[in-house]
C-alpha cells in the first residue's frame, strides 16, 4: 500500500508504528503521528535523527513547551489548533480497548471519555452523579496563530473526524482568513500558492462545538471540561429575561431565525433543546416552551439561515498570472507567468486573418483570454501586442486559454515535485532504556527498531493481549481535582464542585455503572492517571 501511495504522488505518510522504518519502503517522507506521544524535546530530537521529516505534537503542549522543542530540533512541527480533544495524552489511552475491545490506537475508539461517570470517594459515597467528567470542550486557538508561528510551528492541524462538509467549509475558511491576516507583513513563507476568496463570514461557533477553550496553550487554565453534555452547544445567545406560556424573550442581541435549534441546561443539569417556530419582535416562539425558565442561558446549536448560506456560497483559491498575447513571424503566441515565476506558452494554430471590426476584435480577445472560470488561475493583467487587429473565433481563443492553463499546471507540477527522502538505518540512541506497553510496540519490526536504537527492555503493546487490570489505562494532563476547585497546588475559584469539601476523601474513583477506575494524582508532574480496578 505504501508503494501505491508513493506512486500516486502523495507528499508523505502519517505513521504511528515505527516498524515501518524497518521495512523496504520507497523514499516517501514520514510524519510522526500525535499517537506517538510527541511531547518532549528529547523525543522530537530522536524522531528527527531517526528519519522523520515532521512531528505532529501532543495537543497538551503549551506554546512555551513548543518553543523549547523547536530550540532542540529543526524537524517540521505540526500542531492542533481546533476541534475535538482527547482527554488522554494521544497514544496513551487504553480505556476503550480494556473495556470494549476497541483500541483507540487502532482507530476504533468507543469514546469512553464522552460517557457519564459517577465520582466516588474512598468510602463509596457519590460526590458527583452522572456527569461527563472526562469530556473536554473543543480546542480553539484562533487567537494564538501568530504566537504558534513565532514558537516554530510549521503546520496547523484542524481535527475534523466525522465532521460534515458544512463544518469543514466554515471552520477551515475561518482559519484561512485568520492565518492570512497574520501572514500579511510577516516574513514567514506560505506553504502553498494562490489567494483564497471566501464570500461569506465564517464563524466556528455556528458549527459543531462543545464550547471552546485554549486547553494548555497558556499553561493550566480552568473550565476546559464540559460536564453537562458531550454534545454540541453552539453559540451563546443570552439569558431568558421574560417568559409567557408559549414564548420567551432574551437579553442578548443575537438574531434568531425561524427553524433555528436552541439548547440550554435544564434543572437536572442535562442539556435540553427545542426548535424555533417563529418570531414576533423580541418574542421567540419555540416548539416546546415548558422547561425554558427565566435566567436560563440559551445557546443556538443550529443556525438555519447560516446553514443555507453555507450550501450556496463558494470558496475559491486562485493562483495569480500575467498573460501576454503576441504576434510572431509565423503566427501567434499566448504566454503566462504565475506568481511563483513559472512560465508557460502555447501557439494557437490559426491564420492571420485581419479583423473587419477592429474594436470588437480586441474586445473579444481580451474577454475570452481573461475568462479563467474553471481553471485554478486568476489573470491579473493581459498584454496584447499585435501589428494590427486580427479576427479570432471564440472557440479558438477558448481552446488557446485552456491549453495554456493545462501547460502551466504541468509546468507547476514539474517545478514542485513531491519530496522524496530515503531513510537509512541508524543507531541513534533512544532517550530511554526501557519501554512499557504504552510505547505501543505490537510487532517484531517495531521491536527490532527500538532494539537497534539501544532499548534493552520492551513490554509488548496492550493490544497484543497484555492484561490491563490494575494498570493505568489513561494518562491526562487534565486534572479533575483542579477542575472541581479542590486542588491544593493550583487554586481554582471557578471550580464546579460546590458541595462539602470534607467529603473529598481520597482515593477518588470514577464509576460508569459497570466498572470502577481509581484516580491517581501526580501533583509533582501535574498529571492524572486513570487506573482500571
Amino acid at each position: 500500500m505504501i508503494r501505491q501511495i508513493h506512486d500516486m504522488g502523495a507528499d508523505g505518510l502519517i505513521v504511528q508504528d515505527v516498524g515501518i522504518l524497518e521495512m523496504d519502503i520507497p523514499p516517501i517522507p514520514l510524519i510522526a503521528s500525535t499517537q506517538m506521544h510527541n511531547h518532549t524535546p528529547e523525543r522530537i530530537k530522536f524522531l528527527e535523527k531517526a528519519g522523520f521529516i515532521r512531528a505532529i505534537l501532543a495537543r497538551e503542549l503549551s506554546i512555551e513547551e513548543i518553543r523549547a522543542i523547536r530550540e532542540a530540533a529543526s524537524i517540521e512541527l505540526e500542531t492542533f489548533i481546533h476541534g475535538a480533544l482527547c482527554v488522554s495524552y494521544s497514544g496513551q489511552c487504553y480505556i476503550s480497548h480494556a473495556c470494549y475491545g476497541r483500541s483507540g490506537n487502532r482507530g476504533e475508539c468507543a469514546q469512553p471519555c464522552r460517557m457519564t461517570y459517577n465520582l466516588l470517594n474512598r468510602e463509596g459515597t457519590t460526590l458527583i452523579k452522572d456527569k461527563y467528567l472526562l469530556s473536554l470542550k473543543d480546542l480553539n486557538l484562533s487567537g494564538g496563530l501568530e504566537a504558534l508561528l513565532d514558537a516554530g510551528v510549521t503546520s496547523f492541524k484542524i481535527e475534523g473526524r466525522l465532521k460534515d462538509v458544512n463544518y469543514v467549509k466554515n471552520v477551515v475558511s475561518f482559519y484561512r482568513q485568520r492565518l492570512d491576516a497574520v501572514l500579511d507583513g510577516k516574513t514567514y513563507s506560505r506553504s502553498s500558492s494562490g489567494k483564497t476568496t471566501i464570500d461569506f463570514e465564517p464563524d466556528p461557533r455556528k458549527s459543531f462545538n462543545r464550547g471552546f477553550s485554549r486547553y494548555f496553550a497558556d499553561g493550566r487554565t480552568p473550565e476546559i471540561v464540559s460536564i453537562h453534555t458531550q454534545k454540541s452547544i453552539g453559540e451563546p445567545l443570552g439569558r431568558v429575561v421574560t417568559k409567557a406560556r408559549d414564548w420567551f424573550a432574551l437579553d442578548g442581541a443575537s438574531e434568531l431565525h425561524n427553524g433555528d435549534g436552541v439548547c440550554y441546561i435544564d434543572d437536572f443539569g442535562i442539556l435540553a433543546g427545542t426548535n424555533i417556530l417563529f418570531l414576533e419582535g423580541n418574542k421567540v416562539f419555540p416548539h416546546d416552551n415548558r422547561y425554558i425558565k427565566i435566567g436560563a442561558e440559551l445557546y443556538r446549536n443550529s443556525d438555519h439561515d447560516f446553514i443555507k448560506e453555507l450550501k450556496r456560497k463558494k470558496i475559491e483559491r486562485r493562483i495569480s498570472i500575467d498573460i501576454a498575447f503576441t504576434e510572431t513571424e509565423t503566427g501567434f503566441l499566448l504566454s503566462a507567468v504565475d506568481e511563483d515565476g513559472i512560465y508557460a506558452e502555447y501557439a494557437p494554430d490559426y491564420p492571420k486573418e485581419p479583423a473587419q471590426n477592429p474594436e470588437k476584435a480586441e474586445e473579444t480577445i481580451r474577454k475570452q483570454l481573461m475568462k479563467f472560470g474553471d481553471e485554478i488561475f486568476q489573470p491579473v493583467s493581459l498584454k496584447i501586442e499585435l501589428s494590427r487587429p486580427y479576427f479570432f473565433p471564440v472557440s479558438v481563443l477558448n481552446d488557446a486559454r485552456r491549453s495554456l492553463a493545462d501547460i502551466l499546471e504541468k509546468n507547476r507540477a514539474a517545478a514542485f515535485p513531491p519530496r522524496r527522502i530515503s531513510i537509512g538505518p541508524n543507531s541513534e540512541p533512544y532517550p530511554d532504556n526501557e519501554l512499557d506497553f504504552t510505547a505501543n510496540i505490537s510487532n517484531r519490526l517495531a521491536k527490532s527498531f527500538y532494539e537497534r536504537h539501544g532499548v534493552k527492555k520492551i513490554v509488548p503493546a496492550a493490544e497484543t493481549g497484555a492484561p490491563l487490570k490494575h494498570e493505568t489505562v489513561m494518562t491526562t494532563r487534565y486534572c479533575l481535582k483542579f477542575e472541581m476547585g479542590i486542588c491544593a497546588k493550583h487554586p481554582n475559584p471557578k471550580g464546579f464542585y460546590n458541595e462539602r469539601k470534607e467529603d473529598i476523601k481520597e482515593p477518588l474513583y470514577l464509576d460508569d455503572g459497570k466498572r470502577k477506575f481509581k484516580l491517581e494524582f501526580d501533583c509533582a508532574e501535574c498529571k492524572m492517571k486513570v487506573i482500571l480496578e
